[in-house]
């Protein structure tokens, strides 16, 4: 039975700060006092029931710059109560997972009254934001000192806070201690070994986790590739059409990786308790707006929207314009073609090293434009995902994905099917792939990792003399930690991971029969990117709030997608090479049949794999 939150007193004597808030500076004093007694306010009167302190000395005093943070921390008793509102699952004394509940709290493993460790600090700051961003307002019409806030019932209120510039931003803290060791059994030393999985899920939550495990695993399902591709690659470079084998080999790699990961996926969130948390928990996002009302299933008070004004924004705004984009990126293609020309044409007229060069120009420019192109839409679809005003996170970043993934497969290999399927070039088709791929590569690496570790190390160099200036003494560490931290940078998501991560599947299965050294350039970018991101994780952005979760989501289906494509295409390219052709030099029938037929050997096994598969998790 559930507990009543009015028969516990979640008072602390020992406050510990979890998450901070930092306010704007001209925030006005009756709005600092109305936020902090909602957040303090009891559950029964619409508040979080959390602690919450202004940053200040341990003498009490203020500390310039510094009036508009506070600490947001809660009750030992607060979080195990927030553990069963939020649906963690943890493990009992029989080692079975089961949804913690406080009322059998004393069935669960390591659990004692006062053991604070029972949770960790990042399951800790999960349930407090979740809590702050299921802050809605009741009776309020604005927010009080800014009649231009307007409130209305259920509306979030930290997103009115963010959208109207008094909230600038809320973020977990660091644990410096267990920082440090995550480091040095992390990334501090190059060596060849697993990733410390468990450990980066405790601290940084499952999400994270499940990232690093998957671009762990990813990369060694690339090795074999790599193996056949480098012996390939050097005995059959100058003869194009020796790919049939490689093709052969890439078809069932695309198809049987992806299978074997959802088991280790299933085995590890099994392993940490997400993959039998149930769906129901998952409550309205916080930029969700609308009328208040009751939900039906749950019973409990939130926004209403009507879901046939959300699909008229969808296929009357946001479907015409991914369209036109769609259109845009085919017209940039055409002119890269229309560059390959006019570089060929040169070399022809010149024959010279300049020339020779010259003929990559065009590539590298195109895959430069494709990056912007990439990005700028990526902007786009936010806005227009969020406009549509999506009732949970999960939909609205399926949405999300779905718009970008559908631009980003187009603008990033079209001009490569342009080429093999209708050119028939597969000199050119070769050159243009390792150009996209390399100079993709390169570009990501520099704009995900290296520029912001600059940027980085230069708000650091400013704090630490602003620090050194104020005078503040060694036993001020957390006020250091905190002016530190509130610098970095915002880490936005794994969702242009799992984006870069995609599209280099797509490279490497799609085509890389006709240029078999793309994995090997894949392997090691995603030895270099498990670094560079393990760093950007821990010293570049902000710690980010933990997100359990069950598996990739929808980049499971994403992948899987691109594993048919996959099929098609090196059936389609093993049926257009000189061998396969020689086979029938006269009826060009028989060979469509036979490679159509070779296809729907290859997905129904596939399918019949992912029966006995689901079968055997059942």
């Amino acid at each position: 039975m559930k507990e009543s939150w009015s028969a516990f007193d979640t008072f602390e004597p020992h406050f510990r700060p979890l998450v901070v808030i930092e306010l704007a500076k001209d925030t006005k004093e009756e709005t600092k006092e109305w936020l902090t007694q909602r957040i303090e306010d009891k559950k029964k009167n619409g508040g979080a029931q959390l602690l919450v302190k202004p940053l200040a000395k341990e003498d009490g005093g203020k500390i310039d710059g510094n009036e508009n943070i506070y600490l947001v921390g809660a009750s030992y008793l607060r979080l195990l109560l927030g553990a069963e509102t939020v649906g963690l699952v943890k493990e009992c004394n029989d080692n079975s997972m089961r949804t913690f509940t406080y009322s059998s709290r004393k069935t669960f493993k390591d659990f004692a009254e006062d053991n604070h460790n029972f949770l960790t600090m990042s399951e800790c700051q999960y349930i407090i934001k979740h809590e702050l961003e299921n802050l809605r307002a009741k009776d309020e019409k604005m927010i009080p000192g800014y009649p231009q806030a307007k409130l209305y019932p259920g509306k979030s209120i930290v997103r009115r806070l963010l959208t109207n510039g008094i909230l600038i931003q809320f973020f977990p803290l660091h644990d410096k201690e267990e920082l440090k060791k995550l480091r040095h059994i992390w990334y501090s030393r190059v060596k060849i070994s697993f990733q410390p999985l468990d450990e980066i899920r405790c601290y940084f939550g499952e999400t994270i986790a499940l990232y690093f495990g998957f671009l762990e695993y990813f990369t060694f399902a690339l090795v074999p590739m790599a193996l056949i591709g480098i012996p390939y690659y050097v005995f059959a470079w100058e003869d194009y059409d020796k790919y049939v084998m490689f093709a052969s080999f890439n078809l069932l790699w695309s198809t049987v990786i992806l299978e074997v990961w959802k088991r280790c996926c299933a085995r590890m969130t099994y392993r940490w308790g997400t993959l039998l948390m149930k769906r129901q928990f998952e409550e309205p996002r916080p930029g969700f707006h609308g009328v208040l009302g009751i939900n039906p299933v749950t019973g409990k008070e939130e926004p209403v929207y009507s879901s046939i004004k959300r699909q008229l924004r969808i296929y009357l705004v946001s479907l015409p314009f991914v369209c036109l984009c769609l259109y845009l990126s085919l017209y940039v293609m055409m002119i890269y073609f229309d560059m390959e020309q006019l570089a060929l044409d040169y070399h022809e007229e010149n024959e010279t090293s300049f020339s020779n060069l010259m003929l990559f120009v065009p590539s590298i420019i195109y895959a430069v434009v494709i990056e912007i192109m990439n990005r700028i839409y990526r902007y786009a679809a936010e806005f227009l995902t969020s406009w549509e005003n999506h009732r949970l996170e999960s939909s609205h970043q399926n949405h999300l994905i779905l718009k970008v993934l559908v631009f980003n497969f187009l603008n990033c290999f079209a001009s490569l099917f342009y080429i093999a399927f209708v050119l028939f070039d597969m000199k050119l088709l070769r050159q243009s792939l390792a150009t996209l791929l390399i100079t993709s590569q390169i570009l990501n690496q520099f704009a995900e990792a290296l520029f912001p570790y600059w940027l980085q190390k230069r708000h650091n160099k400013k704090i630490k003399k602003r620090m050194c200036a104020s005078k503040m003494d060694s036993d001020l560490s957390l006020f250091e930690q905190i002016n530190m931290e509130k610098e970095m940078g915002t880490y936005l998501g794994t969702f242009d991971d799992y984006l870069e991560l995609f599209l280099q599947f797509g490279y490497v299965s799609l085509f890389s029969c006709v240029y078999p050294l793309a994995a090997v350039f894949a392997v090691l970018n995603n030895i270099t990117e498990t670094y560079s991101d393990a760093l950007k994780m821990c010293k570049i952005f902000k710690r980010p709030f933990s997100e359990p979760t069950a598996n990739i989501g929808v980049w499971q289906l994403a992948f899987e997608t691109m594993s048919v494509i996959s099929v098609v295409t090196n059936c389609a390219l093993i049926g257009m090479s000189s061998q396969v052709n020689a086979i029938f030099p006269e009826s060009k029938t028989d060979l469509i049949l036979i490679v159509v037929l070779v296809e729907i050997i290859v997905f129904v096994s596939l399918e019949l794999h992912r029966a006995v598969g689901f079968g055997c998790t059942e």
